[in-house]
């Protein structure tokens, strides 16, 4: 595959060498466009060497090529990592200032850029306009990772690591890093906006049940695919509103975001935003059980044997909003984390399928180093009735694209 790699100048250049690397590795044909100002980061001979590719940064450097044009119209995907404020703006106007924001406007492939800036620059209106116009348009747009920036400062702006953006991007046409394809459950265009019109709500992460004022009963769900499903969905064009149980990760920008504790918050907090959507995703990891009594004060240790945690049931939050269909025609969707063999998981899977009665239920497999605190899932998908109706494997947000194409089939058409 022919993978252009716009680079701009950022000091998180050098994340895009390795990125370089993983692409290459994979077999593809990887063509870097540097801005010039990048190139006091990361220099020419370095992209060359990685690459093998010719390297050059103006519209005049190769003009008989006729480089500006035929960049853009030969690549099967175009990633931009580092992606400034500034190469976010000039993408967002139009503009063709130098050869890489010139090959931008040529592209009719997926395009998937992956910002990095000072916290203040991601969160200025100016940068947040310009991230929603791009996104209108179908570019894909990451938001970056919170963490350590230039200097002493910490925030949301650090790019993502390169496996991320490159699974990320390569997910956009059906290929993985190891050069496979990722099997979806529908042919739906993840940058047709196909969702726009629609409000979806989606709960993600895990909730935690108090003992006492610092103890609680929770789960190791980090919220990821919830938060993929919602980045998902309002890259599709829909009004999201998440859920949000104790994430370990950042919630996306651009959606709605009510936080939550217990199962009980969780509950009330999700009815009140279906009422008026048309599709709820159940994806956060709810607690069956609760403490029956949660202490005033620390439970203290006394030198005996702790006295036996009693535990009550906490309300089934998938299978009321399956039974309640707070909207006509609203698309229910669960998810089941269950443990076993394929085939004891397939058969657990399907009866509680049976009983819950989702449209349809995404069911994963879970234990030690997999589906929870990962970065990919493989996920099957099951109807009301307990049969198979796809499967998808890879990142979460490709896993996510699945579960949105599966989801798009069971929506009742707009009204005018």
């Amino acid at each position: 595959m022919r993978i252009l790699l716009g680079v701009s100048a950022g000091i998180a250049a050098y994340k895009a060498a390795l990125l370089l690397r993983l692409l290459t590795e994979a077999g593809h044909d990887v063509r870097v466009v540097p801005t010039r100002a990048s190139l006091e980061f990361v220099g020419r001979a370095t992209w060359e060497a990685l690459s093998g590719n010719p390297v050059t940064t103006e519209v005049f450097d190769d003009v008989p090529a006729v480089e500006h044009v035929t960049l853009g119209k030969r690549a099967d995907l175009v990633i931009v990592a580092p992606a400034t404020a500034d190469l976010l703006a000039r993408a967002a106007a139009g503009r063709c200032d130098d050869l890489l924001t010139a090959a931008l406007l040529t592209v009719r492939c997926p395009v998937l850029l992956a910002p990095a800036m000072h916290t203040e620059m991601w969160q200025h209106p100016a940068t947040v306009a310009n991230v929603a116009t791009l996104r209108a348009r179908g570019v894909h747009v990451l938001d970056p990772d919170s963490g350590r920036l230039t200097g002493a400062d910490t925030g949301p702006g650090r790019l993502p690591e390169p496996a991320t953006i490159a699974a990320a991007a390569l997910a956009l046409v059906g290929a993985t890093l190891a050069g496979g394809t990722l099997p979806a459950a529908g042919a739906a265009d993840p940058a047709a906006r196909d969702l726009a019109g629609r409000h979806v709500v989606v709960s993600a992460g895990g909730t935690r049940e108090p003992l006492d004022p610092v103890r609680f009963l929770g789960n190791r769900s980090t919220g990821r695919q919830g938060v993929a499903l919602a980045r998902a969905a309002r890259d599709r064009g829909a009004d999201v509103t998440l859920v949000a149980a104790n994430l370990e990760v950042g919630a996306p920008d651009g959606v709605e975001v009510v936080t939550v504790e217990t199962t009980a918050e969780l509950r009330t907090a999700v009815r009140d935003a279906a009422r008026d959507a048309d599709v709820v995703v159940m994806a956060a990891a709810v607690a069956d059980f609760r403490p029956a009594r949660v202490a005033g004060g620390k439970i203290k240790k006394t030198g005996g044997a702790p006295a036996p945690l009693e535990l009550t049931l906490n309300p089934d939050v998938l299978a009321e909003l399956a039974g309640d269909r707070l909207r006509a025609g609203q698309v229910v969707v669960g998810f089941a984390a269950e443990t076993g063999t394929d085939a004891e998981v397939l058969d657990d899977g399907r009866a509680k399928a049976r009983r819950k009665g989702a449209d349809l239920l995404v069911l994963n497999r879970v234990g030690a180093g997999v589906g929870f605190a990962v970065e990919d899932n493989a996920v099957t998908l099951l109807d009301a009735g307990g049969d198979v109706v796809g499967r998808a494997a890879g990142t979460k947000d490709a896993v996510a694209h699945a579960v949105w194409d599966a989801v798009l089939g069971r929506l009742e058409p707009l009204r005018g």
